[in-house]
């Protein structure tokens, strides 16, 4: 209701929609003649990910999801990538020796960019520069509709319903149960 998941090379994207934004995913149709439309649903052409990572890598050391929210930041809240890319992504980079990881306190990996990640970086500096650019021209063109975060809540919120209602018949206690508990949330949010 809320999203439309686009499938590509593998990949599940994640593209918000449903908020008046009526044009195709990625179809910049009005802007200077020129249109960005996305071959089979997917915005990063193959192999584009890796640029973007490094990219961001670059700027600062960080985790996974770290990165994953810097490219829907990017996105201006409308895309988000699929950690089932992401990582399998940042897996390649660290085997081509293009950044290394570190697990600090936690289990997590922090990535780091190697000097040959950033001469690689700097060698293709012209076609970063180029999926930079799409991706600001994308958020400026979509962006600016509810925050991600109240999106994903939304989304955890029809999926813990829709799975509670799948299990069976509720109980009189259980129906008053949750309608009570969404009525407050949903006061809560009229006074925020």
């Amino acid at each position: 209701m809320y999203g439309h998941h686009f499938h590509g090379c593998g990949e599940r994207r994640h593209a918000r929609g449903g908020f008046g934004f009526g044009r195709h995913f990625g179809d910049h149709g009005g802007h200077g003649g020129h249109r960005h439309r996305m071959r089979g649903g997917r915005f990063f052409e193959r192999g584009d990910l890796r640029y973007v990572l490094l990219h961001l890598i670059s700027e600062k050391p960080r985790h996974g999801y770290e990165l994953i929210t810097a490219i829907e930041e990017k996105f201006g809240g409308m895309y988000s990538p699929s950690p089932g890319v992401v990582y399998p992504t940042l897996t390649l980079l660290e085997e081509l020796g293009y950044v290394r990881s570190e697990t600090g306190d936690g289990t997590k990996k922090r990535y780091t960019i190697t000097p040959e990640g950033q001469a690689f970086l700097a060698a293709n500096q012209p076609l970063v520069d180029s999926i930079l650019a799409r991706m600001a021209e994308y958020s400026q063109a979509y962006g600016g509709g509810p925050a991600p975060e109240i999106l994903r809540a939304m989304q955890n919120l029809k999926l813990a319903l829709s799975i509670r209602l799948g299990r069976g018949p509720l109980s009189a206690e259980q129906v008053r149960a949750i309608t009570t508990a969404l009525d407050r949330v949903a006061g809560e949010i009229e006074r925020s």
